[in-house]
């Protein structure tokens, strides 16, 4: 069955799956000397050339993939099949692959809105987690630990919202012009909890120094909370990983098989 064939060949075949990562690759480091402007001019129509050639590749393995959506998923219609792929998490990103490309010749843009749709390019690189073992592993870390980071966050938004309310009812009077409201205080607080501390906004009030030393001691606990959970549950994650595969003996008959 064509369709069969076609579905084997854009989801597991090696040479396919190697020019697609590696034309996303490609695009990349095509933004990114795109940016140099005597580059950009002296090699113009190469870029544009190239951005044509690879919007018509994605623009056909994206159609290919719609079209063989009902093999990927086991349950729906065949409508219902394709609408899920559409919008699916690889399926939206796939298709703001090729938007930015199609989109002005469409509806006229202005400038601005032209530079801002050609940077949309650079979310290709996010087609990677579908080919990257790595990203995917990544991805199902992220998604394992949603709940313990969710609660996280909270705990350090809160504390974000606490400590530039309280240092801009320290700060205020004495610096008006650096803690004028609580949004520029709140600019603070994220330099100060990520220890950061860039120094454009400082206190300068003894009891708010002494507030400011407190909350970068707490910062460092609370921040440092997300990459804790993260790493060990992809440590945990690639340990798991390694452990699959493996043989292992019943020790009453001594048969073996595959963990």
């Amino acid at each position: 069955m064509l369709k069969r064939k076609i579905y084997t060949f854009i989801n597991f075949n090696s040479v396919f799956l190697n020019f697609i990562y590696s034309l996303i690759l490609l695009n990349v480091i095509s933004i990114i000397l795109e940016s140099y402007a005597e580059i950009r001019n002296e090699y113009g129509d190469f870029f544009y050339y190239f951005e044509f050639f690879s919007v018509i590749v994605f623009s056909i393995e994206y159609l290919l993939r719609l079209w063989t959506a009902n093999l990927e998923y086991k349950q729906g219609s065949k409508f219902s099949k394709r609408i899920r792929f559409v919008t699916s998490k690889y399926g939206i990103i796939d298709l703001l692959a090729i938007l930015p490309f199609y989109l002005p010749l469409l509806i006229p843009f202005d400038l601005r809105v032209l530079r801002m749709l050609r940077l949309f390019r650079l979310l290709r690189v996010f087609k990677l987690g579908r080919l990257s073992k790595s990203m995917r592993v990544i991805g199902n870390v992220l998604k394992d630990t949603k709940a313990d980071l969710s609660i996280t966050f909270l705990v350090a938004f809160i504390l974000l919202i606490l400590s530039s309310t309280l240092m801009f009812s320290i700060e205020n009077e004495a610096q008006p012009d650096k803690f004028e409201n609580i949004g520029q205080s709140m600019w603070w607080a994220v330099a100060t909890l990520t220890t950061v501390g860039y120094g454009d906004i400082y206190p300068i009030t003894g009891l708010g120094k002494i507030i400011s030393s407190v909350i970068a001691l707490i910062g460092i606990g609370f921040v440092a909370l997300p990459t804790g959970i993260i790493s060990s549950a992809f440590i945990e994650k690639i340990k798991n990983g390694d452990d699959k595969g493996k043989t292992c003996e019943c020790p009453k008959c001594g048969h073996k098989y595959k963990s």
